[in-house]
């Protein structure tokens, strides 16, 4: 297979964290920059990625990158791309694009540059004159930045947070993406409880679940690219046949959501059953001072409601004091709140340990973490002994 170049795309202040996923499915060579991680691969990753991503939005294949100031530079680097290797006569390729920063500022007119060099590229190579773009889909970008022109073609279709289980939303949604970043970034794993007090419509817990039975996020759905010609069928059945591998299904676990909107927790449910996990869940209905946890570990990650999103902000800083309250019951516990608050120490009674800036949507927030002690070590044995050898 090919070498290619590849760009997964990430809400700022999560690039690291698709990094780190990229690392982890083995693509170690990887140029992190702000909303992207770029690396390279062959046509197995365009499927791998896909499929395994839990916190980028998008996998898009990076056909080149230039400097044009004028639009008959864009034009002419445009159409020296080899754009056949990729697009087939029949193929429907719509151009959107953006631009911040640079001369050619039309974003319309830079669409049309492009697309008119791309159809000129591919009459050449094609030898004929007309595309009735009755194939599959190859969604074009050409972004703009600084007078730097990347041009992309979107291997993922629907954004890859579309896991394919919550087809319905409540109000004020937290997009999966987001949610197992926030999983990943508590360092969470599956040998301790974890609590959603405000879990809504059920993300964060369902992402736990699906973190925590290594299982890929994508399995549910389907991909623009797998109507592509040029990424053999062998591919994608080899990238399934590897996520249904290493599914762990059996694995025990102690997930929990509770909120008091009765109507929210029904979509969490439903949802969860969409998503095949609903015997890994428990949900309730709780307000969240009376929240208590028989596990002496654990970890509280929720998203609670903010002034400028559901109510106000007095009610807000109510609900925040009693989570304070709550979590000053479970003494060895973590807790993780993204939040718009400037100040949630004061309302939780505690200086906060570690903060990040992250973007539900394009409301600024701070992901807060207030550490709990770690649990102490198990004794080790001589049947540990047995076991490791």
């Amino acid at each position: 297979m090919a070498k290619i170049e590849l760009i997964a795309t990430a809400a700022f202040g999560l690039e690291s964290i698709v990094a780190r996923e990229l690392k982890k499915l083995g693509y170690d060579q990887l140029v992190v920059e702000n909303g992207r991680v770029t690396f390279t691969t062959d046509e197995l990753g365009i499927c791998r990625t896909n499929l395994w991503l839990r916190t980028s939005d998008r996998v898009l294949l990076k056909m080149g990158s230039f400097e044009a100031q004028t639009f008959e530079e864009l034009f002419q680097q445009t159409k020296s791309l080899p754009w056949e290797e990729w697009l087939p006569e029949d193929a429907n390729f719509p151009v959107q694009g953006k631009s911040i920063k640079s001369k050619l500022y039309s974003v319309s007119d830079c669409q049309a540059i492009v697309k008119k060099a791309i159809v000129e590229r591919l009459k050449e190579k094609y030898g004929r004159s007309w595309f009735e773009e009755t194939g599959p889909r190859y969604q074009i970008e050409v972004a703009l930045l600084n007078n730097r022109v990347t041009l992309t073609i979107d291997t993922s279709g629907l954004g890859l947070h579309k896991r394919g289980y919550r087809q319905l939303a409540g109000q004020a949604p937290l997009k999966e993406t987001l949610a197992a970043a926030m999983i990943q970034l508590s360092f969470w794993n599956r040998d301790r409880a974890l609590i959603d007090p405000f879990c809504g419509t059920g993300t964060i817990p369902i992402e736990a679940a699906l973190i925590a039975q290594n299982r890929a996020p994508g399995l549910k759905r389907s991909f623009a690219a797998e109507k592509w010609p040029n990424i053999p069928k062998a591919a994608w059945q080899e990238a399934w046949q590897e996520g249904l591998d290493l599914w762990e299904r059996s694995a025990p676990l102690h997930i929990y959501g509770s909120d008091i909107d009765p109507n929210a927790l029904a979509l969490a449910r439903t949802h969860a059953v969409e998503a095949g996990v609903e015997g890994l869940i428990h949900f309730q209905k709780l307000p969240v001072a009376e929240v208590r946890s028989r596990f002496k570990y654990g970890h509280m990650i929720a998203n609670p409601p903010y002034g400028e999103r559901l109510g106000d902000t007095k009610d807000v800083e109510g609900l925040y004091l009693e989570l304070g309250e709550t979590f000053k019951g479970l003494d060895n516990w973590s807790l993780h709140i993204l939040t718009t608050h400037q100040f949630p120490e004061r309302l939780i009674g505690r200086r906060w340990d570690k903060s990040r800036k992250l973007y539900n949507g394009r409301l600024e927030c701070h992901y807060f973490q207030f550490f709990g002690p770690r649990p102490p070590r198990e004794p080790y044995t001589k049947d540990d002994k047995n076991r490791k050898a």
